[in-house]
């Protein structure tokens, strides 16, 4: 009888760990539970798809997997905690957005890290966690909105634009510490960019700015998450202790 409890959960573990590396392999989602607290780490890399499907040979984040995927993790009891890696180009505006949203709204702690870079709409989702950090060598891009194909030269095109932009700016001024006006500054800024306006922060000026909270790699980011966990914890036992 004992043989076979331990190979029951054997078996389990097993599947456990293959249902791990389909998450990784397909939406780069993990589950850490052997660990100090039960944390879940959500890869946000090259290209945020949206409504059009890229070319196969594009670094993809769908966002039709991300967004159920934050669902469940609000849901689910046993998971205490989200940290966000962030190495992306940018992507669609509003899929970037409706995910930001999502994180931004979440009642579990939520820690955010950029690698590399977190350029365009990769700067709202850096700074939709409670909670960003970023490394020293990676850099954020902002400037203005872009669109690829053909598009009507009218003034509703523009104004279209420009609503768009307004809905990203205040995003972010909204969930960090850089004001509207420093915002626009920096995503008009010239003579940085070779074909384009706007400005590239390291991970120290991205900081000073007031776009990203702290300098750190993962541990900080990872000890920050446990402190969010802790603190919420305590929080919510409180009201428990007081009846």
């Amino acid at each position: 009888m004992q043989e076979n409890f331990v190979n029951t959960n054997e078996e389990e573990s097993e599947m456990s760990v293959d249902e791990q590396v389909k998450q990784i392999s397909d939406c780069g989602i993990v589950s850490i539970r052997n660990a100090e607290h039960s944390i879940h780490i959500l890869t946000i890399i090259g290209q945020v798809e949206g409504h059009f499907i890229l070319p196969p040979q594009n670094k993809t984040t769908k966002y039709e997997h991300v967004i159920p995927a934050l669902v469940a993790i609000e849901q689910d009891r046993s998971i205490e905690g989200l940290l966000i890696i962030l190495n992306t180009v940018g992507g669609d505006v509003e899929a970037g957005l409706a995910i930001a949203e999502l994180l931004s709204g979440m009642s579990k702690p939520t820690v955010s890290i950029v690698v590399g870079g977190g350029h365009s709409i990769g700067v709202p989702l850096a700074v939709s966690a409670r909670k960003s950090f970023i490394v020293p060598s990676a850099t954020m891009t902002i400037h203005p909105v872009r669109m690829n194909g053909i598009m009507l030269g009218i003034p509703q095109t523009l104004s279209y634009f420009d609503r768009m932009q307004e809905r990203i700016i205040s995003f972010v001024t909204r969930n960090s510490n850089i004001k509207a006006d420093r915002f626009k500054e920096l995503m008009m800024k010239k003579d940085e960019l070779v074909m384009d306006v706007g400005a590239v922060l390291d991970g120290e000026t991205a900081v000073s700015e007031g776009i990203i909270d702290s300098l750190g790699g993962l541990s900080e980011a990872v000890n920050c998450l446990y402190s969010l966990i802790e603190q919420q914890k305590k929080e919510n036992s409180e009201p428990e202790e007081q009846q």
